[in-house]
């Protein structure tokens, strides 16, 4: 599911929002969350998951076409953990075997 999907599924169920209200919802929830991260700060939805900062130690990497050794800077990345409810949902009578 895109962005644009979510906001036009959140305006059908909600036929009392303009949808132009509901993208600017979905904008300003998605930004604080990205802002947030930024911050260093942790964010936690009940229910859904937590998203975090994790840091990567700069290393040496490899290019695969000439196998030149290459320096890689250290960087942080965006973490997502799940929450308990959504595994439950998610995993509720899946049969993977």
């Amino acid at each position: 599911m895109i962005k644009s999907e979510l906001v036009q599924r959140i305006a059908e169920a909600n036929p009392h929002l303009y949808q132009r209200d509901v993208e600017n919802i979905v904008n300003a929830i998605l930004d604080e969350v990205v802002a947030a991260l930024a911050r260093g700060d942790r964010v936690e939805l009940r229910g859904f998951g937590a998203f975090s900062v994790k840091a990567r130690p700069a290393r040496t990497g490899r290019n695969p076409r000439t196998g030149a050794h290459v320096d890689v800077d250290g960087k942080a990345v965006p973490y997502f953990k799940t929450g308990k409810e959504m595994r439950e949902r998610l995993n509720d009578g899946v049969d993977l075997e």
